[in-house]
């Protein structure tokens, strides 16, 4: 318990942990560094589905939980994805008023890490859910770093002060902790879960990889440098998976 409590806590709070830059530097930042992070981004999250969590739901329960799983995954982010408004933070470039069309996206982020703290939580309640769950709250924490950063990049640029900025993107990944202890209890307590919850966080984690984190990390003209980053983040996590 403690270790799930310690993991969802430490994969939400590098939302806040991404956001504290804004602290320290400019309003601005190139897309080149912004498509570069989110690539790597993409390529720890695509190791940690397919060579963790995958494998982990095919011998806790078989091919059909695998397939079940990962379409309610995928069915969950695209709910999500039509009836929540979004906008892609890493490309706007234009200024709105922090108002109610504001605070509608930053409910909207808030609730997009709703599957990502699910993902945390069921991890934990696999088989090897000690070295499983490390993993996967290291690779959302990697993920939400980055996204606090350019939610709170997103507010100092529509004039809100630097610190306000910064505690509102942290708030967004509290949620994460949450949901994570959330889906810990649910697969801990009925077992028969265990396989579709770790298929549902693979998932949604490749919808998030294919739908958000490369096409933003290849809308500026760097696909190439993009690529490579997502290569070396994909080998970074398999380091990681061999290691621990």
């Amino acid at each position: 318990m403690t270790e799930v409590l310690y993991g969802t806590i430490l994969s939400a709070m590098s939302t806040g942990l991404g956001a504290l830059i804004i602290l320290f530097i400019g309003q601005s930042m190139t897309h080149k560094w912004r498509d570069i992070l989110l690539a790597f981004t993409a390529g720890i999250m695509m190791a940690a589905s397919t060579m963790s969590l995958i494998p982990e739901a095919l011998n806790a329960g078989g091919f059909l939980p695998l397939v079940v799983g990962i379409f309610l995954g995928v069915l969950t982010l695209t709910l999500l994805e039509k009836n929540i408004p979004h906008i892609d933070i890493a490309h706007n470039k234009k200024g709105i008023e922090f108002d109610e069309k504001a605070m509608l996206i930053v409910a909207a982020i808030t609730l997009h890490n709703i599957p990502e703290g699910l993902s945390v939580g069921v991890s934990y309640a696999s088989e090897n859910g000690g070295d499983t769950g490390n993993l996967i709250a290291f690779a959302i924490g990697l993920q939400n770093a980055p996204e606090g950063f350019l939610v709170a990049l997103f507010l100092v640029n529509q004039k809100i002060s630097r610190l306000k900025a910064f505690i509102v993107a942290t708030l967004t990944g509290t949620i994460e902790i949450f949901t994570g202890l959330l889906g810990f209890y649910l697969t801990s307590y009925v077992a028969s879960l265990v396989p579709y919850g770790l298929s549902f966080a693979a998932g949604a984690m490749l919808f998030i990889i294919y739908k958000e984190l490369i096409p933003e990390s290849h809308g500026d003209g760097h696909e190439r440098t993009s690529t490579y980053s997502f290569i070396i983040g994909l080998l970074f996590m398999i380091l990681l998976i061999d290691l621990f």
